[in-house]
């Protein structure tokens, strides 16, 4: 934990990506580097009955940081993204509590 989900990108930048990204996130929220995962599901998008592509979203799953660390870590994730050649990226924070993670 945290989990980054990245939706309308593509597999090969996410995995460019978690060379360095994972690091600065890590910097930058003094959590141990591999406590990161990054994730690439196969995610198709729709309209009117055609698939079609979609900007960038990254979904973030991890304990409450503060509004301003994940600003942070937000902004690191989209300037990332937006180095690849994406001209917008969404990121947005799902949190969990402590109560509801298990660790075995």
């Amino acid at each position: 934990m945290p989990q980054l989900i990245f939706k309308g990108v593509t597999p090969d930048i996410v995995q460019k990506l978690s060379i360095t990204l994972p690091k600065q996130l890590a910097e930058l929220s003094d959590t141990p580097v591999d406590y990161f995962t990054l994730e690439c599901p196969e995610t198709k998008y729709f309209r009117d009955g055609k698939i079609h592509d979609m900007y960038p979203l990254v979904e973030v799953v991890q304990y409450d940081r503060g509004v301003a660390m994940e600003k942070q870590m937000a902004q690191c994730i989209a300037d990332a993204v937006k180095a690849e050649g994406y001209d917008v990226c969404e990121v947005y924070f799902i949190h969990i509590g402590k109560d509801d993670y298990y660790e075995f």
